[in-house]
């Protein structure tokens, strides 16, 4: 690696402002705010929303409807299931007297 051309790669507390979770991890991201870590300033980096607080990662997730899209379509595909096509009951054709 060249000297003196790569970012500076330190810890990094990131903090979650939805739930509050907080963890420690390495990334080139600074920040004026800081905070001791094992006798160490370590930039806090305050994230609006994570993995710990997205819905889709927490099972909240809500479904926007605009104009009534989804449910026209589930009216549409939804509620339809294949069915089953019925065993044709069997019939002897008598052969055609010619």
């Amino acid at each position: 690696m060249k000297p003196e051309i790569h970012p500076d790669y330190h810890k990094v507390i990131f903090v979650d402002s939805a739930t509050g979770n907080e963890w420690t991890s390495r990334s080139t991201v600074t920040s004026k705010e800081t905070r001791e870590l094992d006798g160490v300033d370590v930039p806090v980096v305050r994230l609006e929303i994570s993995s710990v607080s997205h819905p889709f990662w927490t099972g909240k997730m809500r479904e926007l409807d605009a104009d009534g899209k989804i449910d026209r379509f589930r009216k549409r595909y939804g509620g339809q299931k294949k069915q089953e096509s019925e065993p044709e009951s069997e019939t002897t054709s008598e052969p055609a007297e010619g």
